[in-house]
């Protein structure tokens, strides 16, 4: 029996449309609809479209390209949670911004409507693509020996980084994980920091831990951390090390040098993948220049083994309104 639901469409002007969308699993809804009804109220929201449900049956009236929008959507969704997947409000928020990409008219984006074929799993939980570009990238960082993944905050460069790297590392196919942040001072100094060298530099790493915790127990954490096989480390640490069977993540890639990035870049080693992750537009280095990141992906564009994957606003996957400020700052083509 076919997942996706029944449709029938019924465009009652040239304007305006009235859907109704049939599922063949009720007992599924109130997954579906979210905590009173959250779900469908973000979807009214967000595309402008009312929604009333009749028994297994929705009905969506609203503009006619909003309607449509919010018919894949709940198809998207639904599917979603028939394949055991489960359905959060980033997930609505994912799904909606995955449907306002172009298609043949009347057709439902495959991305939209089918739950996604590639994941992460890590002992906390599943973890699956919120945009077509997280696709990609989840794709690269499978397949690809070494990953720069470029974009604002918020696109899940970082996390899904870290994501992959402890799922390689829970499957034994790398025997370590190196996650590595410059100690660059973004306005501030570290010198007036309390504490040791690691006290100081703690906090610029903080992103990395939040990743860590989020994909693994606590006690987990702690204690691989304290064993060796999970490296926190400023960039500075990296220097002189040849990095074999490891997975290392470099956060905040546009705050190298080109000679940080080259010894960075040069630490790769037999059995490992590497990810370099960075905004090229958010750059804090303390002298003019070109940023290694910048520098490293000009030089590296199309080269084999390397793969580059870009993120734009659109794909900022923490709450709507992060996609705006960042819109706001850096124009509508950022």
């Amino acid at each position: 029996m076919s997942k996706k639901p029944n449709q029938n469409h019924r465009v009652d002007t040239a304007e305006r449309a009235r859907l109704e969308v049939m599922f063949e699993k009720p007992h599924l809804l109130g997954a579906l609809f979210g905590q009173y009804d959250q779900n469908l109220v973000a979807i009214e929201n967000r595309l402008g479209v009312y929604i009333a449900a009749r028994g297994n049956k929705l009905q969506i009236e609203g503009h006619a390209e909003a309607a449509a929008r919010a018919r894949d959507v709940l198809t998207g969704l639904y599917n979603r949670i028939v394949a055991g997947q489960e359905i959060d409000s980033g997930a609505v928020e994912a799904v909606i911004a995955m449907s306002a990409e172009p298609t043949l008219d009347g057709i439902i984006r495959h991305d939209v409507a089918e739950p996604p074929t590639v994941m992460i799993r890590t002992r906390k939980k599943t973890i699956v693509p919120r945009s077509s570009t997280q696709v990609t990238y989840m794709e690269a960082l499978s397949r690809n020996d070494i990953i720069f993944a470029l974009g604002p905050a918020g696109t899940g460069k970082t996390y899904l980084a870290v994501a992959q790297a402890v799922s390689q590392l829970i499957t034994g196919s790398v025997d370590r994980l190196i996650l590595s942040r410059p100690a660059v001072e973004a306005g501030e100094r570290l010198g007036f920091l309390p504490g040791d060298m690691k006290e100081k530099v703690d906090p610029y790493l903080r992103p990395i831990y939040d990743a860590l915790y989020d994909t693994l127990p606590a006690e987990q954490v702690e204690r691989r951390i304290a064993s060796g096989e999970i490296e926190i480390a400023p960039l500075a640490f990296m220097r002189g090390r040849t990095l074999a069977n490891a997975f290392i993540v470099l956060d905040e890639a546009q705050n190298t040098t080109i000679a940080q990035m080259k010894m960075f870049l040069t630490r790769f080693g037999e059995g490992s993948r590497m990810v370099i992750c960075g905004d090229p537009r958010q750059v804090d280095l303390p002298q003019p220049g070109i940023s290694g990141l910048a520098d490293a992906v000009a030089r590296l564009e199309g080269v084999d083994g390397i793969s580059i994957v870009p993120f734009g606003i659109g794909d900022v996957v923490r709450h709507p309104v992060v996609g705006r400020i960042v819109q706001a700052y850096e124009g509508p083509d950022a």
